[in-house]
């Protein structure tokens, strides 16, 4: 009886090592880096200098206003021991309310940028993903990862995709120029 159970537990064993090579014969997996993928676009390098151009200027205007404080805080500290108590109690005040402003335009500016971002680089992601979504069906992928949300780690060249979207991506923006082009004249 227990030689029986033997048999039975290695016979087992071999039918499921022999399925589990069948399986992993025919898993395939791709890994992708999107953030690397965008940058390297013409399109995400597009996006990325049109975010540095509201950047630079809100970056400009935040400074003007930072050195205007600047202005106004050592003002105060020179006036304190001669202006009246109450003349520096609404001086102060006023620096606080200009602070307090520059701060929240500092807060929406950021928002601003992170909107603009989210908006040039959404439709980039939409068009990566039907590329990568034609990758996978077209050379038989069964699931394709995005390197910096999987946490991975460290992937085989000859599994990362990146390269490949970059340059399917460029070729399919170039000929959409194109053939819009073509249609414009």
């Amino acid at each position: 009886m227990r030689f029986c159970r033997i048999v039975m537990f290695a016979m087992a064993a071999v039918i499921l090592a022999g399925s589990a090579s069948t399986v992993r014969a025919q898993v395939k997996i791709g890994v992708v880096d999107l953030q690397r993928a965008i940058n390297e676009t013409e399109d995400g390098r597009q996006a990325k200098r049109r975010l540095k151009k509201l950047f630079d200027e809100r970056q400009q205007s935040l400074n003007e206003k930072q050195e205007n404080l600047k202005t106004q805080k050592e003002s105060l500290e020179r006036q304190q021991d001669v202006l009246s108590e109450d003349a520096l109690r609404k001086k102060v005040e006023q620096y606080q309310a200009d602070l307090m402003e520059l701060q929240n335009e500092y807060v929406q500016y950021q928002q601003e940028l992170s909107t603009k971002e989210a908006e040039l680089t959404q439709k980039i992601l939409e068009k990566m993903q039907e590329i990568l979504r034609r990758i996978g069906q077209t050379d038989d992928y069964t699931l394709i990862i995005e390197a910096n949300e999987g946490g991975v780690v460290w992937v085989p060249s000859n599994l990362d995709l990146t390269d490949v979207l970059i340059q399917r991506y460029n070729r399919q923006a170039k000929q959409g120029a194109e053939s819009g082009g073509k249609k414009a004249k």
